[in-house]
């Protein structure tokens, strides 16, 4: 199984940007797809989750700015960011099941 991610770039505050994660590979049943992130010098930290059933969750820097969303028939996860912050800055990783993504970089400039 293989994660394609993609989406990242530069982006002013206040800006947005859509990642996008596929799954290519022998999957079956995928119950939780999520998005975390790894700022420079820092851990990778928990960015939003999404279960089979359509539940998601965010951590609070995020929420109310960030929507995660997944199409199940393409085995895809997608992060919209929207008024991003000069603290959203990170390498973003994708995590279906028990694989991640190569990880795409988002940068926010003030």
């Amino acid at each position: 199984v293989q994660l394609q991610a993609s989406g990242g770039g530069l982006v002013q505050a206040g800006g947005s940007l859509r990642l996008s994660c596929a799954a290519s590979g022998p999957i079956f049943t995928i119950n939780r797809m999520a998005w975390y992130r790894q700022a420079p010098g820092k851990q990778r930290e928990w960015v939003a989750d999404i279960r089979s059933s359509r539940s998601t969750n965010y951590a609070n820097s995020v929420k109310g700015r960030f929507t995660i969303s997944r199409e199940n028939a393409k085995n895809t996860v997608y992060l919209q960011m929207n008024n991003l912050q000069p603290e959203d800055t990170a390498v973003y990783y994708c995590n279906i099941a028990s694989w991640w993504g190569q990880g795409t970089q988002v940068t926010v400039s003030s």
